[in-house]
């Protein structure tokens, strides 16, 4: 899978990495990817919820020991 831009978001608390990752997204072209790396737990819901709302797609999510790895295709 190739990720156009990374961010990272680690240490960082609700809402942040959602704006973090809307802020990035709007700077990307259509179908391009980002991938997010948070350590909040909530991280993963409100991923789901954000994805369903801005009509961006929630390809992939993943934990890899303390971190939440959130993958989003810019719609």
């Amino acid at each position: 899978m190739q990720v156009n831009k990374e961010i990272d978001t680690r240490g960082l608390n609700c809402p942040l990495p959602i704006l973090k990752a809307k802020k990035a997204l709007a700077d990307m072209a259509s179908g391009q990817l980002l991938k997010v790396v948070a350590t909040d737990a909530g991280s993963t819901r409100d991923f789901q919820a954000f994805a369903k709302q801005t009509g961006n797609e929630l390809v992939e999510q993943q934990t890899v020991g303390a971190e939440f790895i959130h993958i989003l295709r810019r719609r």
